[in-house]
């Protein structure tokens, strides 16, 4: 019989053990520290505790928290110890789930006692115990009855009906750690006192199961870290993502509001509407230097054509309808259909192509309430659509002008981007060649610019390979926006052709474009990117004149009268308040600059600046300030 093993290390290693031996033996054997630090090992590429015993060759790592995965399993850890402390706490606890979630974890408990954020400091208190304690967490593979009896005895329900619905030849697991014991799959930390740093968050109800017809429970959400810094970078990061929130903005600098009367669909007040204007004109700019058409396509058309489309097969679920003279309708919820409408309308020369239609397109889909959040996620929203109908030999290089584009575009509002080459969905249209046709154009692009990517298997449209930009924003937050796609299939699916110079009916193919994605939500990103303090040429307001009494007033009207003839737009505050409470207010409303006018202005012809953010003014004169203020706006300064 063989009485030892061959284990390979990733760094290509191979040694020889004894049979039998635990991961925390092999983790001793390389290194004092390693053996210290280690939490978890992979075997042969899966996770497993440190008391598990290899029994064969395999490949092995050890893991600390260094690792991802080290610290995942450490979260998921801190989660049964706060189910330990509240057990310890409180009487009648009914344990459900603990699962691990991003930057932390949750435990879902049914108790008599409603939990509130003042028992926090309580339940972190028993659980700082349990980690001192240093209890060693135990696992025991166990037959089902063997873990029926045991959560029976403890009067444990939700246990009971989740190992009633495990498949019958699922391995059962229970970790113990002092009195507490738990139905999981693990692994788990070695022993308790490898948890440093955590924090309870906030409480939620919670379904059990997530289904409406069962038992609510009670839901204490945490964070786990592993160092105290870490998890006060994270408070700190929260903090800041809170003063940030662009629902809270919304409401302070009146851009948008919403209604009972139109849920998740957003109404654009009068300085959210300026900065809306001012995207839109921004886009248009751009749009036309690179030789687009703007077009405008209805917001209703017939269920046939979503048929027609594919839209129907893959979309119909999140469309709304309505029925008009006996025939269906749907509201769009996008515009590729209408703009393969327009191009199928006119005659196209192999010359004419590229034929590049842009359109800021109202649509609508069907979000459920619980997912809408504020203008990150609406029904209804302005997609700033591109679709660019090619020749196959002017795919690559319109799909570099497209990037071009949309660098210049995240730039200008100083976004860095990570790039994502999607492919193709198990859903899919089309026959395998021409998929192999767009995906390799797409990454010979990427290629080509020298674009570091990452791929994403799997994740295209249902028409064709995708690649979604991914902006960065002040918090260092994700947020896919502009995407370009290709499609050899609508082109067919709406008999598209145009003459080649041999005289013949060909298809062409269409670059499917967006750049702010969806402008509201593009909005919404802004607001959080800039914390509210929009740059000049941006912001609703971009002057504020404060007089420092009514005295002053005339000269007010007089520097005001120069600033709107050359479309700077500025208000003045001849409110009777106090000149401190005036400035406070422009600073809360986080206008650009603030003009405070007074006898030494009026008699110098001057104008005291003070920019937002900033404790000291300037004394300028008016015309050097409106001259900076326009190279700013022209410049699209940050």
């Amino acid at each position: 019989m063989k009485n030892s093993i061959h284990i390979q290390f990733p760094d290509g290693k191979a040694k020889k053990y004894p049979k039998g031996i635990r991961l925390t033996d092999v983790a001793s054997s390389i290194s004092q520290s390693l053996s210290k630090h280690a939490i978890i090992g992979k075997v042969d590429g899966r996770l497993v505790d440190l008391s598990y015993r290899l029994e064969a060759d395999a490949s092995v790592a050890i893991l600390t928290m260094d690792s991802a995965e080290g610290i995942k399993v450490m979260r998921h850890s801190t989660a049964h110890v706060l189910a330990q402390a509240v057990k310890r706490l409180f009487g009648g606890v009914k344990l459900g789930i603990g699962p691990v979630i991003d930057n932390g974890f949750y435990y879902d408990f049914q108790l008599d006692h409603s939990l509130s954020l003042d028992d926090f400091q309580l339940i972190e208190k028993e659980m700082k115990n349990i980690i001192q304690e240093k209890l060693e967490v135990n696992r025991k593979v166990v037959s089902y009855e063997e873990a029926v009896q045991v959560f029976k005895e403890k009067k444990e329900p939700f246990k009971l009906d989740l190992l009633n619905n495990l498949p019958k030849d699922e391995e059962i697991a229970l970790y113990q750690q002092g009195e507490f014991i738990d139905l999981c799959r693990g692994p788990h930390v070695p022993h308790t006192g490898f948890i440093r740093a955590f924090k309870l968050s906030h409480i939620s109800g919670a379904y059990w199961r997530g289904d409406s017809e069962n038992e609510v429970l009670q839901r204490i959400y945490g964070f786990a870290f592993k160092k105290q810094a870490d998890l006060a970078n994270h408070l700190h990061f929260l903090a800041e993502a809170k003063k940030r929130d662009h629902r809270k903005l919304g409401k302070q600098l009146e851009l948008f509001m919403f209604s009972e009367e139109a849920p998740g669909m957003p109404f654009y007040l009068p300085n959210g509407q300026i900065i809306r204007n001012e995207l839109e004109n921004f886009s248009r700019e751009v749009q036309n230097k690179a030789n687009y058409l703007e077009v405008r396509t209805p917001l209703m058309m017939n269920q046939r054509l979503w048929e027609q489309s594919g839209h129907w097969d893959h979309y119909h679920e999140n469309m709304y309808f309505t029925e008009v003279d006996d025939t269906d309708f749907a509201l769009k919820p996008m515009n590729c259909p209408g703009h393969m409408l327009m191009f199928k309308n006119n005659l196209y020369s192999y010359r004419d192509l590229p034929v590049r239609m842009a359109e800021f397109g109202q649509v609508h889909r069907h979000e459920f309430s619980g997912a809408l959040n504020g203008m990150l996620r609406v029904r209804t929203f302005c997609q700033d659509d591109a679709h660019i109908f090619v020749r196959e030999d002017q795919i690559e290089e319109e799909i570099k002008q497209v990037f071009h584009l949309i660098d210049h575009v995240y730039r200008t509002f100083g976004f860095s981007y990570s790039v994502e080459l999607s492919t193709r969905p198990a859903n899919s249209l089309g026959d395998d060649q021409l998929w192999a046709v767009s995906e390799g154009a797409l990454s010979n692009v990427l290629h080509d610019l020298n674009i570091d990517y990452q791929l994403n298997a799997g994740d295209g449209a249902f028409y064709g390979p995708k690649i979604d930009f991914h902006i960065k924003d002040a918090l260092n937050r994700s947020h896919q926006c502009a995407t370009i796609q290709l499609d050899f299939q609508m082109p067919d699916k709406f008999d598209l052709s145009y003459i080649s110079e041999n005289n013949e009916k060909v298809r062409p193919v269409v670059i499917h474009r967006a750049i702010f994605g969806s402008l509201d939500r593009f909005f919404g990103i802004l607001i959080e990117h800039f914390a509210g303090a929009f740059p000049i040429w941006l912001a609703p307001i971009q002057t504020q004149i404060i007089p420092v009494s009514k005295v002053h007033a005339d000269y007010c009207f007089h520097v005001q009268a120069k600033l709107k003839e050359l479309g700077i737009r500025v208000k003045i505050d001849d409110r009777n308040e106090k000149l401190g409470y005036k400035i406070r207010e422009a600073q809360m409303k986080k206008i650009p600059y603030m003009l405070v006018l007074g006898d030494k202005e009026i008699e110098n012809k001057t104008v005291n600046v003070r920019a937002y953010g900033k404790q000291q003014s300037e004394s300028m004169d008016v015309d050097k300030f409106i001259e900076k203020m326009i190279h700013q706006i022209k410049q699209r300064a940050l």
